[in-house]
């Protein structure tokens, strides 16, 4: 195999990352992925920065043993704490998410946002720094969400529980007129039915799958590594907890895909 059609790899913290897989293959219908959901380790945000930076090792070596090509990591406090030294230490390209605070803050015409994340990712310097550099005039609203993680990757999207939380870290922001909302996880995008619920359609939200999406695309060009051959185009999906989640959660797309439990 031509080093153009090796895998894109990706990992998370669980299932979550899957919000940014799906946007890489419908926008890269000819490259091959694998996917990493390390929900044993769910959440990352409320683990130390060295734990964080040691499963990120971790994920990224078993995905370079696959022959992966570039790496994108599905995780926004992964990128936070573990990007830089990812690539400092390994000799192929590595996509990072950030929550989409330059966007929210550019415009944002009440001079006020939310932002939904790990408590790993808005304790991070990385986050710091963003912040700092695009929000001058803007007044943050940050809401660690706690527990909610937890019960996407327990497939409790849709219940009680879940809803009640986002209630309660979400109801505050709308006092403070904010008009756009970030979300800070790779996660939250499987609940923005029920966050437009809460916080009304007039509030923009913003997640990061698509840019992801876009700039891999860009860094494959630039490194001359896009996919030129079709052939044998099997997406494999790994978890080291219940693939029925996994699956259930991908079902809607179209494509050959394996889903496969793995202690990793």
């Amino acid at each position: 195999m031509t080093k153009n059609n090796q895998p894109i790899g990706l990992f998370d913290s669980g299932i979550g990352g899957t919000s940014i897989w799906k946007e890489v293959i419908k926008l890269l219908p000819n490259e091959k992925t694998i996917y990493l959901a390390d929900s044993k380790n769910a959440p990352y945000g409320e683990k130390s920065s060295q734990e964080i930076l040691t499963l990120a090792i971790k994920n990224t070596e078993f995905l370079i043993s696959k022959g992966c090509k570039l790496i994108i990591v599905a995780c926004n406090t992964a990128t936070t704490n573990a990007i830089d030294y990812l690539r400092e230490n390994y000799p192929i390209p590595f996509i990072g998410i950030e929550p989409a605070i330059k966007p929210a803050a550019l415009f944002s015409k009440t001079g006020a946002i939310g932002i939904l994340a790990t408590k790993g990712t808005l304790s991070s310097k990385l986050f710091a720094k963003t912040a700092k550099e695009y929000t001058k005039n803007i007044t943050i609203i940050e809401q660690d969400g706690e527990g909610l993680v937890t019960l996407i990757e327990n497939g409790k999207t849709n219940s009680a529980e879940l809803n009640t939380l986002l209630t309660k870290y979400l109801k505050p922001m709308l006092q403070f007129n904010i008009d756009h909302l970030v979300l800070g996880c790779t996660h939250y995008p499987y609940l923005i039915s029920q966050i437009t619920k809460i916080i009304g359609e007039n509030v923009i939200i913003i997640d990061s799958g698509e840019a992801v999406a876009k700039q891999t695309k860009s860094v494959l060009e630039k490194n001359k590594l896009l996919a030129n051959s079709t052939t044998n185009l099997v997406h494999q999906l790994y978890t080291n907890s219940e693939p029925k989640i996994l699956e259930q959660i991908i079902k809607d797309v179209s494509i050959n895909f394996k889903v496969e439990k793995l202690d990793f």
